[in-house]
């Protein structure tokens, strides 16, 4: 069987929703949140002698487990960016966008503030390089910032094919996205076979694929159609081969550590998070309506990408002015992980998150500015796709330094014009008619201007 039957009641509505669901808003706006949250409680800083040690606070502790298990929130977020994503794209379609189209924007949406996040995270290593900083701490505050980046390569990477995969949902559902889930599971295969975990980073294509995929049907109104029976059974089997997969060391108990490189591990805490948001989906949908979840809801998902791009440099500068006070004073930081620190932990992430939302704030521009006309040019897109990502993967593989920042923006930035409609040449302009009609504007007003005023002179 390879197609999918939705109900006409479940359809319409599905259709109804898909005009603005606050619910799924506010999901969104709860998995930012999330990620800033799980980063910030895993900077661990010290000080040794006179310099500062910056390390994985979560790095071999044992709460690093249940801590993963309540914020490991990435699954349900790209399935909410299917979900998305497909309404956008079919939205574009009725008004007669093209795919072409809808990728362009999607470079412009995801790339141009991570433009001016990587030019200035750049600039501001150059600054402690001629400030005399040592060059490993140097490169473990670049290699801190690029870990993150991951997630604007492989959104970009899904979103570009996402056309293609709604076409291929359109025809058969099931089986794409059970090609999708069945690569995902082979990898791992060969990964565990072979012990080279290397392989396992192609994931980071079939994984996610896989789990935006599963927003494809949750648009559709195909998981909310399923009976609460059926959905509550798929949470219940979902969760209990997850913990079957810890207990025979399939997978790591450790949700983080099945993100680098991503496993299968993910598509079951994908299924979870999937039946318990379509089973409580009316709920969400009622609180999500209330003025402060709807104002949070608005904060966040107005400034997603420019708050995921800049929560970690908040964090680093929090982490290197916290070693400051304690050199200059003579205080000791507490150990990661002990009993002291656990205690600093509230007003921790209460700065973190009061802070990254300042810098937000005053950065929204770079995400929320109008997008230039998108490029027609199939190639031409198809080119500032692969450019962009090239330039976020050398971030990941090199780290993040003054040169490979460099590099990285000189990319995008190129990216950015491909996805950008052409611009007429100025021979052609002139020949316009737009641009006659507003030449000869501009020279009845200068005649007017020119001519003598009728009203007295004042004396």
């Amino acid at each position: 069987m390879s197609t999918v039957q939705t109900p006409p009641a479940v359809a319409s509505s599905a259709v109804s929703r898909s005009t603005r669901d606050t619910g799924i808003d506010l999901l969104r706006a709860l998995c930012v949140t999330g990620v800033v949250l799980l980063h910030s409680i895993m900077v661990g800083v010290t000080v040794s002698g006179t310099d500062p040690v910056f390390a994985n606070a979560a790095e071999g502790s044992w709460w690093i487990v249940p801590v993963s298990w309540m914020l490991q929130v990435m699954p349900l977020f790209f399935i909410i960016g299917g979900f998305a994503g497909v309404i956008a794209y079919r939205r574009q379609r009725e008004r007669g966008g093209t795919a072409t189209a809808f990728v362009a924007a999607r470079v412009h949406r995801l790339l141009r503030p991570a433009v001016f996040a990587i030019g200035l995270v750049g600039a501001a290593l150059a600054v402690l390089a001629l400030s005399g900083v040592p060059a490993d701490l140097i490169a473990i505050a670049g290699f801190r910032y690029g870990q993150p980046l991951w997630f604007l390569g492989v959104f970009l990477l899904c979103q570009a094919l996402l056309p293609a995969l709604s076409a291929a949902h359109d025809r058969a559902p099931l089986r794409t996205l059970g090609a999708l889930v069945a690569a995902a599971l082979v990898v791992d295969g060969i990964r565990a076979a072979t012990g080279i975990d290397g392989i396992g980073f192609v994931n980071l294509a079939f994984v996610w694929m896989a789990l935006q995929q599963l927003g494809l049907f949750f648009a559709d109104g195909s998981i909310d159609a399923l009976s609460r029976r059926v959905r509550k059974g798929v949470a219940v089997g979902a969760a209990a081969l997850l913990v079957l997969s810890f207990a025979t060391g399939v997978y790591s108990p450790d949700l983080i550590a099945n993100i680098n490189p991503p496993t299968g591990a993910l598509l079951l805490v994908g299924a979870v998070h999937l039946s318990l948001v379509s089973l409580f989906r009316d709920r969400i949908s009622a609180f999500s309506r209330g003025a402060r979840a709807a104002a949070f809801s608005s904060f966040v998902n107005g400034r997603t990408m420019t708050i995921y791009l800049w929560h970690m440099p908040v964090l680093l500068v929090m982490a290197g002015a916290s070693a400051m006070v304690a050199l200059g004073t003579g205080m000791a930081l507490p150990e990661p992980s002990s009993t002291l620190w656990w205690l600093g932990r509230p007003l921790w992430l209460a700065t973190a998150l009061a802070l990254t939302a300042l810098v937000a704030l005053a950065l929204t521009r770079f995400e929320t500015a109008a997008a230039p006309s998108p490029s027609i040019s199939r190639r031409g897109v198809a080119a500032a796709t692969l450019i962009g990502l090239c330039g976020v993967v050398l971030l990941l593989v090199a780290g993040t330094s003054v040169l490979t920042a460099a590099i990285a923006v000189g990319a995008l930035l190129i990216a950015l014009r491909l996805a950008r409609a052409a611009q007429p040449s100025p021979r052609a302009a002139s020949a316009s008619p737009t641009s006659s009609a507003w030449r000869s504007v501009r020279t009845m007003s200068g005649t007017i201007q020119r001519m003598p005023s009728l009203a007295p002179r004042a004396r």
